[in-house]
Protein backbone atom coordinates (compact mmCIF):
# COMPACT_ATOMS: atom_id res chain seq x y z
CA UNK A 1 0.00 0.00 0.00
CA UNK A 2 1.36 3.43 -0.98
CA UNK A 3 0.86 5.64 2.06
CA UNK A 4 3.14 8.56 1.15
CA UNK A 5 1.44 11.79 0.07
CA UNK A 6 4.53 14.00 -0.07
CA UNK A 7 8.05 13.65 1.27
CA UNK A 8 7.70 13.40 5.03
CA UNK A 9 3.89 13.25 4.91
CA UNK A 10 2.15 9.86 5.20
CA UNK A 11 -1.31 8.37 5.67
CA UNK A 12 -1.71 6.64 9.06
CA UNK A 13 -5.46 6.01 9.13
CA UNK A 14 -7.66 2.92 9.09
CA UNK A 15 -9.68 1.21 6.34
CA UNK A 16 -13.06 0.02 7.60
CA UNK A 17 -14.12 -2.56 5.02
CA UNK A 18 -17.22 -3.82 6.79
CA UNK A 19 -19.03 -0.75 8.17
CA UNK A 20 -22.51 -0.58 6.62
CA UNK A 21 -24.26 2.15 8.60
CA UNK A 22 -23.30 5.74 9.37
CA UNK A 23 -26.23 7.14 11.41
CA UNK A 24 -28.77 6.04 8.80
CA UNK A 25 -26.53 6.38 5.73
CA UNK A 26 -26.03 2.91 4.24
CA UNK A 27 -22.31 2.67 3.57
CA UNK A 28 -22.30 -0.21 1.10
CA UNK A 29 -18.69 0.51 0.10
CA UNK A 30 -17.29 0.70 3.63
CA UNK A 31 -15.22 3.70 4.65
CA UNK A 32 -11.83 4.95 5.74
CA UNK A 33 -10.88 7.11 8.70
CA UNK A 34 -8.00 9.11 7.32
CA UNK A 35 -5.23 10.50 9.49
CA UNK A 36 -1.89 11.87 8.42
CA UNK A 37 1.62 12.12 9.90
CA UNK A 38 3.97 15.02 9.12
CA UNK A 39 7.64 14.53 10.02
CA UNK A 40 9.63 17.75 10.21
CA UNK A 41 11.64 19.58 12.88
CA UNK A 42 8.37 19.34 14.75
CA UNK A 43 6.17 16.29 14.25
CA UNK A 44 2.42 16.61 13.79
CA UNK A 45 -0.49 14.23 13.27
CA UNK A 46 -3.59 15.43 11.43
CA UNK A 47 -6.74 13.89 12.97
CA UNK A 48 -7.41 10.52 14.58
CA UNK A 49 -9.71 7.60 13.80
CA UNK A 50 -12.83 5.97 15.22
CA UNK A 51 -12.27 4.71 18.79
CA UNK A 52 -12.24 0.93 18.09
CA UNK A 53 -9.33 1.38 15.69
CA UNK A 54 -7.14 3.63 17.82
CA UNK A 55 -4.47 0.96 18.38
CA UNK A 56 -4.18 0.24 14.65
CA UNK A 57 -3.80 4.00 14.09
CA UNK A 58 -1.08 4.22 16.74
CA UNK A 59 0.65 1.20 15.21
CA UNK A 60 0.75 2.97 11.85
CA UNK A 61 2.33 6.00 13.50
CA UNK A 62 4.79 3.88 15.53
CA UNK A 63 6.02 2.28 12.31
CA UNK A 64 7.26 5.71 11.20
CA UNK A 65 8.10 7.65 14.37
CA UNK A 66 8.48 7.32 18.13
CA UNK A 67 5.13 8.32 19.71
CA UNK A 68 7.02 10.20 22.41
CA UNK A 69 8.41 12.58 19.79
CA UNK A 70 5.06 13.81 18.48
CA UNK A 71 4.63 17.53 19.16
CA UNK A 72 1.12 18.20 17.87
CA UNK A 73 -2.10 16.34 17.14
CA UNK A 74 -4.49 18.44 15.06
CA UNK A 75 -8.25 17.88 15.35
CA UNK A 76 -10.09 19.29 12.34
CA UNK A 77 -13.49 17.96 13.43
CA UNK A 78 -14.80 16.68 16.77
CA UNK A 79 -17.24 14.06 15.45
CA UNK A 80 -16.33 10.69 17.00
CA UNK A 81 -15.47 8.95 13.72
CA UNK A 82 -12.47 11.33 13.62
CA UNK A 83 -11.87 12.16 17.27
CA UNK A 84 -12.72 8.84 18.94
CA UNK A 85 -9.07 7.79 18.90
CA UNK A 86 -7.85 10.99 20.53
CA UNK A 87 -7.97 9.83 24.17
CA UNK A 88 -5.71 6.87 23.30
CA UNK A 89 -3.47 9.09 21.18
CA UNK A 90 -3.09 11.78 23.83
CA UNK A 91 -2.27 9.12 26.43
CA UNK A 92 0.30 7.49 24.14
CA UNK A 93 1.92 10.78 23.07
CA UNK A 94 2.78 12.57 26.35
CA UNK A 95 4.57 15.46 24.63
CA UNK A 96 1.77 16.24 22.18
CA UNK A 97 -0.40 19.35 22.25
CA UNK A 98 -3.95 19.04 20.93
CA UNK A 99 -4.37 21.69 18.23
CA UNK A 100 -7.91 22.85 17.50
CA UNK A 101 -10.16 25.91 17.51
CA UNK A 102 -12.11 27.06 20.56
CA UNK A 103 -15.41 25.47 19.50
CA UNK A 104 -13.67 22.17 18.88
CA UNK A 105 -12.05 22.30 22.33
CA UNK A 106 -15.49 22.76 23.89
CA UNK A 107 -16.93 19.85 21.90
CA UNK A 108 -14.02 17.54 22.77
CA UNK A 109 -14.35 18.40 26.46
CA UNK A 110 -18.01 17.31 26.29
CA UNK A 111 -17.17 14.05 24.51
CA UNK A 112 -14.13 12.87 26.47
CA UNK A 113 -12.23 13.13 29.73
CA UNK A 114 -9.65 15.70 28.62
CA UNK A 115 -8.09 16.27 32.04
CA UNK A 116 -4.36 16.43 31.53
CA UNK A 117 -4.50 17.21 27.82
CA UNK A 118 -2.22 19.97 26.61
CA UNK A 119 -4.12 22.44 24.42
CA UNK A 120 -2.99 24.70 21.59
CA UNK A 121 -6.11 26.65 20.65
CA UNK A 122 -5.98 28.42 17.29
CA UNK A 123 -8.27 30.74 15.33
CA UNK A 124 -9.09 31.24 11.67
CA UNK A 125 -5.97 32.19 9.71
CA UNK A 126 -3.51 31.20 12.43
CA UNK A 127 -0.35 29.33 11.47
CA UNK A 128 1.95 26.84 13.15
CA UNK A 129 5.48 26.24 11.91
CA UNK A 130 6.85 22.69 11.91
CA UNK A 131 10.12 23.73 10.25
CA UNK A 132 9.95 23.32 6.49
CA UNK A 133 6.17 23.01 6.66
CA UNK A 134 3.62 25.54 7.88
CA UNK A 135 0.17 24.51 9.06
CA UNK A 136 -2.45 27.15 8.21
CA UNK A 137 -5.86 26.80 9.83
CA UNK A 138 -9.11 27.75 8.10
CA UNK A 139 -12.38 27.64 10.01
CA UNK A 140 -15.19 26.04 8.01
CA UNK A 141 -18.23 26.37 10.32
CA UNK A 142 -21.18 24.11 9.48
CA UNK A 143 -19.24 21.99 7.01
CA UNK A 144 -20.68 20.16 8.68
CA UNK A 145 -20.35 20.92 12.43
CA UNK A 146 -19.78 24.38 14.00
CA UNK A 147 -16.17 23.60 14.95
CA UNK A 148 -15.07 22.13 11.60
CA UNK A 149 -11.88 23.43 10.00
CA UNK A 150 -9.36 22.80 7.22
CA UNK A 151 -5.60 22.54 7.68
CA UNK A 152 -3.47 23.71 4.73
CA UNK A 153 0.26 23.34 4.03
CA UNK A 154 1.17 26.07 1.51
CA UNK A 155 4.68 24.72 0.89
CA UNK A 156 3.19 21.45 -0.40
CA UNK A 157 -0.05 22.93 -1.80
CA UNK A 158 -1.79 20.29 0.30
CA UNK A 159 -5.24 20.74 1.87
CA UNK A 160 -6.48 18.49 4.67
CA UNK A 161 -10.15 19.05 3.94
CA UNK A 162 -11.86 17.24 6.83
CA UNK A 163 -15.25 15.87 5.62
CA UNK A 164 -15.39 18.04 2.50
CA UNK A 165 -14.60 16.12 -0.72
CA UNK A 166 -14.77 12.85 1.23
CA UNK A 167 -16.37 9.55 0.38
CA UNK A 168 -17.44 6.58 2.47
CA UNK A 169 -15.32 4.25 0.38
CA UNK A 170 -12.97 1.48 1.49
CA UNK A 171 -10.06 0.80 -0.81
CA UNK A 172 -6.66 -0.88 -0.84
CA UNK A 173 -5.45 2.26 -2.60
CA UNK A 174 -5.09 5.76 -1.25
CA UNK A 175 -5.35 7.99 -4.33
CA UNK A 176 -8.04 9.03 -6.80
CA UNK A 177 -6.05 7.96 -9.86
CA UNK A 178 -5.79 4.40 -8.51
CA UNK A 179 -9.56 3.87 -8.60
CA UNK A 180 -12.18 4.39 -11.37
CA UNK A 181 -13.08 8.08 -11.42
CA UNK A 182 -16.79 7.47 -12.02
CA UNK A 183 -16.95 5.25 -8.93
CA UNK A 184 -15.29 7.69 -6.54
CA UNK A 185 -17.23 10.67 -7.91
CA UNK A 186 -20.44 8.70 -7.31
CA UNK A 187 -19.31 7.95 -3.76
CA UNK A 188 -18.45 11.64 -3.27
CA UNK A 189 -21.94 12.58 -4.49
CA UNK A 190 -23.55 10.01 -2.18
CA UNK A 191 -21.52 11.34 0.74
CA UNK A 192 -22.44 14.95 0.02
CA UNK A 193 -26.14 14.14 -0.46
CA UNK A 194 -26.45 12.17 2.78
CA UNK A 195 -24.13 14.17 5.05
CA UNK A 196 -23.58 17.70 3.78
CA UNK A 197 -26.59 18.66 1.60
CA UNK A 198 -28.29 20.52 4.44
CA UNK A 199 -25.26 22.83 4.66
CA UNK A 200 -25.12 23.94 1.02
CA UNK A 201 -24.68 27.65 1.76
CA UNK A 202 -21.75 27.37 4.20
CA UNK A 203 -20.21 24.72 1.94
CA UNK A 204 -20.42 27.14 -1.00
CA UNK A 205 -18.67 29.81 1.07
CA UNK A 206 -15.98 27.33 2.04
CA UNK A 207 -15.56 26.36 -1.62
CA UNK A 208 -14.84 29.99 -2.45
CA UNK A 209 -12.12 30.12 0.18
CA UNK A 210 -10.64 26.81 -0.96
CA UNK A 211 -10.65 27.94 -4.61
CA UNK A 212 -8.39 30.85 -3.64
CA UNK A 213 -5.73 28.45 -2.35
CA UNK A 214 -3.00 26.95 -4.51
CA UNK A 215 -3.90 23.27 -4.25
CA UNK A 216 -2.19 20.24 -5.77
CA UNK A 217 -3.64 17.65 -3.39
CA UNK A 218 -6.76 17.33 -1.22
CA UNK A 219 -6.61 14.86 1.65
CA UNK A 220 -10.10 14.38 3.14
CA UNK A 221 -11.05 12.54 6.31
CA UNK A 222 -12.80 9.73 4.43
CA UNK A 223 -12.08 7.92 1.18
CA UNK A 224 -9.35 8.44 -1.39
CA UNK A 225 -6.98 11.40 -1.60
CA UNK A 226 -7.43 13.72 -4.59
CA UNK A 227 -4.26 14.42 -6.58
CA UNK A 228 -5.21 13.96 -10.25
CA UNK A 229 -8.90 14.93 -10.42
CA UNK A 230 -9.14 18.03 -8.25
CA UNK A 231 -10.85 20.05 -11.01
CA UNK A 232 -13.46 17.35 -11.43
CA UNK A 233 -14.39 17.12 -7.76
CA UNK A 234 -14.43 20.92 -7.40
CA UNK A 235 -16.78 21.16 -10.40
CA UNK A 236 -19.00 18.44 -8.94
CA UNK A 237 -19.22 20.26 -5.60
CA UNK A 238 -20.17 23.51 -7.33
CA UNK A 239 -23.22 21.66 -8.65
CA UNK A 240 -23.93 19.86 -5.38
CA UNK A 241 -24.05 22.99 -3.21
CA UNK A 242 -26.99 24.37 -5.21
CA UNK A 243 -28.60 20.97 -5.95
CA UNK A 244 -28.22 21.90 -9.63
CA UNK A 245 -31.06 20.22 -11.53
CA UNK A 246 -30.22 17.63 -14.17
CA UNK A 247 -32.68 16.30 -16.76
CA UNK A 248 -33.93 13.78 -14.25
CA UNK A 249 -37.35 12.78 -12.93
CA UNK A 250 -37.59 10.86 -9.64
CA UNK A 251 -40.78 9.07 -8.56
CA UNK A 252 -40.77 7.72 -4.99
CA UNK A 253 -43.62 5.74 -3.50
CA UNK A 254 -44.85 3.35 -0.83
CA UNK A 255 -47.71 1.00 -1.54
CA UNK A 256 -50.10 -1.31 0.33
CA UNK A 257 -52.45 -3.02 -2.17
CA UNK A 258 -50.57 -1.81 -5.28
CA UNK A 259 -52.87 1.15 -6.03
CA UNK A 260 -50.17 3.76 -5.34
CA UNK A 261 -47.69 1.56 -7.17
CA UNK A 262 -49.90 1.63 -10.29
CA UNK A 263 -50.09 5.42 -10.06
CA UNK A 264 -46.30 5.67 -9.70
CA UNK A 265 -45.76 3.52 -12.78
CA UNK A 266 -48.19 5.63 -14.80
CA UNK A 267 -46.39 8.83 -13.76
CA UNK A 268 -43.09 7.24 -14.82
CA UNK A 269 -44.56 6.24 -18.18
CA UNK A 270 -45.51 9.83 -18.89
CA UNK A 271 -42.07 11.15 -17.93
CA UNK A 272 -40.36 8.58 -20.16
CA UNK A 273 -41.90 10.20 -23.23
CA UNK A 274 -39.28 12.94 -22.84
CA UNK A 275 -35.51 12.98 -23.20
CA UNK A 276 -34.81 12.66 -19.50
CA UNK A 277 -33.58 10.13 -16.98
CA UNK A 278 -36.64 8.75 -15.20
CA UNK A 279 -36.21 6.77 -12.00
CA UNK A 280 -38.74 4.86 -9.89
CA UNK A 281 -38.14 3.90 -6.24
CA UNK A 282 -40.25 1.82 -3.86
CA UNK A 283 -39.18 2.90 -0.37
CA UNK A 284 -39.67 -0.65 0.92
CA UNK A 285 -37.10 -2.08 -1.50
CA UNK A 286 -34.65 0.82 -1.97
CA UNK A 287 -32.68 2.30 0.91
CA UNK A 288 -33.14 6.01 1.51
CA UNK A 289 -29.39 6.56 0.97
CA UNK A 290 -29.87 5.82 -2.74
CA UNK A 291 -33.10 7.82 -2.95
CA UNK A 292 -31.56 10.93 -1.41
CA UNK A 293 -28.53 10.67 -3.70
CA UNK A 294 -30.78 10.73 -6.77
CA UNK A 295 -32.98 13.51 -5.37
CA UNK A 296 -29.89 15.74 -4.92
CA UNK A 297 -29.77 16.64 -8.62
CA UNK A 298 -33.21 15.73 -9.96
CA UNK A 299 -35.31 18.45 -11.56
CA UNK A 300 -38.73 17.04 -10.69
CA UNK A 301 -39.91 14.86 -7.83
CA UNK A 302 -43.19 12.98 -7.31
CA UNK A 303 -43.81 11.35 -3.92
CA UNK A 304 -46.69 8.97 -3.25
CA UNK A 305 -48.18 7.11 -0.32
CA UNK A 306 -51.37 5.20 0.44
CA UNK A 307 -53.32 6.02 3.60
CA UNK A 308 -52.79 3.96 6.73
CA UNK A 309 -54.54 4.89 9.99
CA UNK A 310 -55.38 8.30 8.52
CA UNK A 311 -51.71 8.94 7.79
CA UNK A 312 -48.88 7.96 5.49
CA UNK A 313 -47.15 4.60 5.41
CA UNK A 314 -44.49 4.39 8.15
CA UNK A 315 -41.78 3.47 5.64
CA UNK A 316 -42.54 6.63 3.64
CA UNK A 317 -42.64 8.69 6.84
CA UNK A 318 -39.08 7.60 7.59
CA UNK A 319 -37.83 8.57 4.13
CA UNK A 320 -39.60 11.92 4.24
CA UNK A 321 -38.18 12.69 7.68
CA UNK A 322 -34.66 11.96 6.38
CA UNK A 323 -35.20 13.92 3.17
CA UNK A 324 -36.78 16.89 4.91
CA UNK A 325 -33.83 17.11 7.29
CA UNK A 326 -31.38 17.30 4.38
CA UNK A 327 -33.41 20.05 2.63
CA UNK A 328 -32.76 19.52 -1.08
CA UNK A 329 -33.31 22.74 -3.05
CA UNK A 330 -34.44 23.62 -6.58
CA UNK A 331 -37.09 20.88 -6.82
CA UNK A 332 -40.46 20.94 -8.58
CA UNK A 333 -43.06 18.23 -8.09
CA UNK A 334 -46.27 16.96 -6.52
CA UNK A 335 -47.80 14.37 -4.20
CA UNK A 336 -49.99 11.41 -5.07
CA UNK A 337 -51.49 8.32 -3.48
CA UNK A 338 -54.56 6.36 -2.55
CA UNK A 339 -57.10 6.36 0.25
CA UNK A 340 -60.14 4.35 1.35
CA UNK A 341 -63.06 5.67 3.39
CA UNK A 342 -61.23 8.78 4.59
CA UNK A 343 -59.72 11.45 2.36
CA UNK A 344 -57.34 12.39 5.15
CA UNK A 345 -53.89 10.86 5.19
CA UNK A 346 -51.42 9.69 2.59
CA UNK A 347 -51.34 12.19 -0.29
CA UNK A 348 -52.28 15.15 1.94
CA UNK A 349 -49.50 14.48 4.43
CA UNK A 350 -46.99 13.98 1.66
CA UNK A 351 -47.94 17.31 0.13
CA UNK A 352 -47.67 19.05 3.51
CA UNK A 353 -44.14 17.73 3.92
CA UNK A 354 -43.20 18.74 0.38
CA UNK A 355 -44.40 22.26 1.16
CA UNK A 356 -42.21 22.30 4.28
CA UNK A 357 -39.31 21.16 2.08
CA UNK A 358 -40.10 24.14 -0.17
CA UNK A 359 -40.66 21.96 -3.22
CA UNK A 360 -42.42 24.08 -5.85
CA UNK A 361 -45.73 22.25 -6.36
CA UNK A 362 -46.77 21.69 -9.97
CA UNK A 363 -50.33 20.73 -9.14
CA UNK A 364 -52.75 19.45 -6.50
CA UNK A 365 -52.17 15.91 -5.21
CA UNK A 366 -53.47 13.09 -7.38
CA UNK A 367 -55.74 10.89 -5.24
CA UNK A 368 -57.26 7.51 -6.01
CA UNK A 369 -60.02 6.04 -3.86
CA UNK A 370 -59.19 2.37 -3.33
CA UNK A 371 -58.13 1.52 -6.90
CA UNK A 372 -57.08 4.03 -9.63
CA UNK A 373 -59.48 4.12 -12.58
CA UNK A 374 -58.19 4.18 -16.19
CA UNK A 375 -59.09 7.88 -16.28
CA UNK A 376 -57.09 8.60 -13.15
CA UNK A 377 -54.10 6.62 -14.45
CA UNK A 378 -54.17 8.78 -17.57
CA UNK A 379 -54.13 11.82 -15.28
CA UNK A 380 -51.02 10.33 -13.69
CA UNK A 381 -49.38 9.89 -17.10
CA UNK A 382 -50.16 13.49 -17.99
CA UNK A 383 -48.63 14.66 -14.72
CA UNK A 384 -45.56 12.56 -15.58
CA UNK A 385 -45.41 14.25 -18.99
CA UNK A 386 -45.39 17.63 -17.30
CA UNK A 387 -42.53 16.45 -15.10
CA UNK A 388 -40.61 15.21 -18.12
CA UNK A 389 -41.23 18.40 -20.07
CA UNK A 390 -39.96 20.52 -17.20
CA UNK A 391 -36.88 18.34 -16.62
CA UNK A 392 -36.02 18.24 -20.32
CA UNK A 393 -35.04 21.93 -20.29
CA UNK A 394 -31.89 20.94 -18.35
CA UNK A 395 -30.58 18.72 -21.16
CA UNK A 396 -27.19 20.10 -22.17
Amino acid sequence: MNITLKEGIDWVGYVDWTVRDFHGYKTESGSTYNAYLIRDEKIAVIDAVKAPYAEKYLDHIRALVDLGKIDYIVCNHAEPDHSGGLPAAMAACPQAELVCNAKCKTALEKHYDTAGWKWHVIDDGDTLSLGKHTLTFINTPMVHWPESMFTYIPEEKLLFSMDAFGQHYASAFRFDDEEPLDVILHEAKTYYANIVMLYGRPTAQTMERAAALDIEMIAPSHGVIWRSHIKEVFAAYQNYVVCKPQPKVVVVYATMWHSTEKMANAILEGAQEYNVQALLFDVDTTHMTRIVTEVLDCATLAIGSPTLNNGIMPSMAGVLCYLQGLRPTNKVGFAFGSYGWSKRGGPNEVEATMKEMKVELMREPIRAQYVPTPKLLEECREAGRQMGKYAEQFVR
